[in-house]
């Protein structure tokens, strides 16, 4: 059977993501843990969308699976109406390369590399090595730019607090013009304001039509979201739009 390729547009129905009955379990010694418990959602195309739950309900889990890193026991999970199921270690890494932005919670910078070196191996590693010198650099600092370090490009990571580290690492996640930026507690290493700066550059990439999916346990992230699910051991125990915006933190990462 010919797979058709995997793309970044949504599906028929709007949605960039949909996750159908997930069930992820790990056996060890004849002991067998449900991680995962028959999840079902949609992630809208161009959505802040939030899972949300307590350590240990699976959420690091659920990103990794959505992101192709793991894979689900039983269940589906479609991209833009494509299923990753059956897709090659190899296949998955090219497509996640050019569809797929990673943020980390501790940054992962490469500590002998300038922000805008660290950006630049992203596109190296993720396809966008194709483009001139000159252009790579571009975008580069074009990445900086969208998250309001583009002065900064010059300074390596040691240099830079917390949170420009990490917006540095959003920058880099958005080498390669991704369709969906994922993001695992992307403010849970950083201090209250500080945490509060880096969600709201992290929320204003809906605005270049991005898709944003972000792990927090904190409900008061999770509440900014357009849309959520909340995570309870391993089962979603409530599916929403959230009634809140982002208008309260546009001026935080000023």
């Amino acid at each position: 059977m010919v797979q058709m390729p995997l793309s970044g547009d949504s599906s028929a129905d709007g949605s960039l993501v949909r996750v159908e009955q997930v069930t992820r379990t790990i056996t060890t010694r004849n002991q067998k843990t449900t991680i995962l418990d028959g999840i079902t959602f949609s992630v809208p195309h161009g959505a802040l969308f939030a899972i949300n739950g307590p350590s240990g309900s699976g959420k690091s889990t659920l990103l990794n699976m959505l992101s192709g890193i793991d894979r689900p026991s039983s269940g589906q999970i479609f991209f833009a109406g494509n299923e990753l199921r059956g897709r090659s270690e190899n296949e998955l890494a090219r497509w996640r390369g050019q569809h797929v932005g990673i943020i980390f919670q501790f940054f992962q910078l490469i500590p002998t590399l300038t922000a805008c070196e660290n950006i630049l191996l992203a596109l190296e590693l993720g396809g966008g090595g194709k483009l001139p010198r000159t252009a790579r650099r571009a975008r580069a600092l074009t990445c900086l730019e969208m998250v309001g370090l583009q002065d900064l490009a010059r300074r390596l990571p040691s240099e830079l607090s917390g949170g420009q580290q990490q917006r540095v690492a959003i920058a880099r996640a958005l080498a390669n013009n991704p369709s969906v930026l994922v993001a695992d507690e992307p403010t849970g290493n950083l201090d209250s304001r500080t945490a509060r700066q880096v969600f709201a550059t992290l929320a204003s990439l809906v605005e270049y039509k991005h898709t944003v999916i972000y792990v927090t346990h904190d409900p008061a992230f999770a509440a900014l979201a357009t849309a959520r699910i909340d995570l309870l051991d391993g089962r979603i125990v409530s599916q929403h739009n959230a009634l809140a915006t982002i208008t309260s933190l546009e001026g935080a990462q000023r």
